[in-house]
């Protein structure tokens, strides 16, 4: 019998950090080239709210079937619990997503990350000053030497066009998804991830449906044709199919993953271990787009990692 990756709540598992590890790492780079393929999306005249708006319903809609197929009882929910899972879908989903599609169509996505990964210091700060945790000084250290490496990754001090309002919308992007994690653990401890991000998924759709109605989404431009930029140019995908690769490879998996993982490792590790997000990135972004990778993005990208493996052997 094949043990299942994510448990119910109330039966005992044990930890598994590699597992976790694992889990998040996956999810990285799943979210890594989605970046790429929601920026292809933004360009095409969607704005992004009306993409944060289809992606948080159309990852309701996979995760809520997959949790009936599987576990009907996992939908169930007490009265107790609906703060936790509106602040979840609202305060992290809803505003996460919509603040990082912001952010990467008016700066490159590599800025846009590196303000967003402020998010595990975030986090870290929360769980030493609030919950009272202790804080090995060794995870300390794994952030400074994450947080410089992505800094030589995307060569900020290159400046360029930057956007006063994509700034803001990253820094959004930072306080949210440290919201969501910080969250997203509490939750883990009270019911199954999938049930879990499938009620947070609702509150964000219910969310964004009030905010912008669905009669007023451009329905028409779902079958238009885009290129995929880069070495890619001569290619031509619907919309429709971008969108969907966006859904099940660029949302549900890897929210999924995240949060399945956050039953093995903590909130700091798991947001230091995201960090491989930006890596990903640069790399998809050279053989997608042609992007070019000098000496010192690589040091960079190698620093970062060397902060991921720090914070791994920290016990």
């Amino acid at each position: 019998m094949v043990e299942p990756i994510f448990p119910a709540p109330h039966e005992p598992h044990e930890p598994r950090p590699a597992l976790g590890y694992t889990m998040v790492a996956v999810a990285a780079a799943l979210f890594a080239v989605n970046g790429t393929v929601s920026k292809v999306i933004l360009g095409s005249g969607i704005s992004s709210q009306q993409l944060t708006e289809v992606r948080c319903a159309g990852a309701l809609v996979g995760l809520a079937l997959i949790a009936a197929a599987t576990r009907p009882t996992s939908l169930r929910v007490r009265a107790r619990d609906l703060p936790l899972l509106v602040a979840l879908g609202v305060g992290g989903l809803a505003l996460v997503q919509w603040s990082y599609f912001f952010a990467i169509h008016r700066l490159e996505i590599g800025i846009a990350l590196l303000i967003q990964y402020v998010a595990p210091i975030l986090v870290a700060l929360w769980a030493r000053f609030v919950y009272r945790e202790h804080v090995r000084q060794r995870i300390w250290f794994a952030l400074a030497l994450s947080l410089a490496g992505l800094t030589l990754i995307v060569e900020i001090w290159h400046g360029g066009r930057l956007s006063g309002a994509g700034i803001a919308a990253s820094g959004v992007a930072a306080v949210t998804y440290a919201t969501y994690v910080l969250l997203a653990e509490r939750g883990v401890r009270r019911r199954d991830p999938i049930s879990l991000s499938a009620w947070g998924f609702l509150f964000a759709t219910l969310f964004w449906s009030i905010l912008a109605p669905w009669w007023n989404f451009p329905g028409g431009r779902v079958d238009d044709r885009v290129s995929l930029l880069g070495h890619l140019t001569s290619t031509h995908l619907p919309i429709w199919a971008l969108m969907l690769w966006m859904v099940m490879l660029g949302t549900i998996v890897p929210f999924a993953l995240v949060v399945g993982a956050l039953r093995h490792i903590t909130a700091t590790r798991a947001g230091i271990t995201a960090m491989l997000e930006p890596v990903v990135a640069i790399v998809v972004a050279w053989a997608w787009l042609g992007e070019s990778l000098d000496p010192v993005q690589l040091s960079g990208a190698a620093a970062t990692l060397a902060g991921i493996s720090l914070a791994q052997t920290s016990r």
